[in-house]
């Protein structure tokens, strides 16, 4: 295999562990690592405007890559409604200080609700990419989970962020 499939798995890994070894959910873990980029704390995965939000196809394949090697561990579930989510584990030791910004960003991403994670999240790549209201144009392309004040709370886990947001990477305008 490939050093480069190596370094991007352990890229991944880095984030699981410094999670403290679980994420639940395939967008959250997206999410978690978009945001990580935004704030200049990332593991340089490219991020692109997908169905869910920001996503990195080089770390969705990582992620693969991880579960083949023994890494990761996916554990594919059946969710209430039907659909799939998957649990990722690590047994790596974070070497990220607890104090950090970054093991921070890390943690409230993982402990956020994971749709009020990808309002956030998309808003933020919108912004990025020159919307001048990326609220309005995720509310226009996520109007179900944008529904029923999920956005306000997503604007209110956004500014959690930006507190942690050292090098004021986020715009305050978002």
């Amino acid at each position: 295999m490939a050093s480069s499939v190596r370094i991007e798995v352990e890229r991944a890994a880095k984030i699981i562990s410094d999670a403290g070894g679980l994420v639940v959910g395939r967008t959250k873990l997206q999410k978690i690592a978009y945001l990580l980029e935004a704030m200049g704390l990332g593991e340089g995965f490219d991020f692109e405007y997908k169905h869910y939000g920001p996503y990195s196809e080089t770390l969705s394949t990582a992620l693969r890559y991880g579960d083949m090697l023994g890494t990761i561990h996916e554990e594919v579930k059946t969710a209430s409604w039907g659909g799939y989510y998957s649990i990722f584990t690590c047994n790596c030791q974070s070497s990220t200080p607890p104090e950090s910004a970054r093991r921070k960003v890390v943690e409230l991403g993982n402990s956020a609700d994971p749709v009020e994670l990808e309002l956030a999240a998309t808003a933020v790549l919108l912004s990025s990419e020159g919307y001048q209201d990326p609220w309005k144009e995720t509310e226009q392309r996520k109007p179900d989970k944008a529904a029923d004040g999920r956005v306000g709370k997503a604007k209110a886990l956004l500014a959690r962020f930006k507190e942690l947001d050292e090098q004021k990477s986020i715009p305050e305008n978002i």
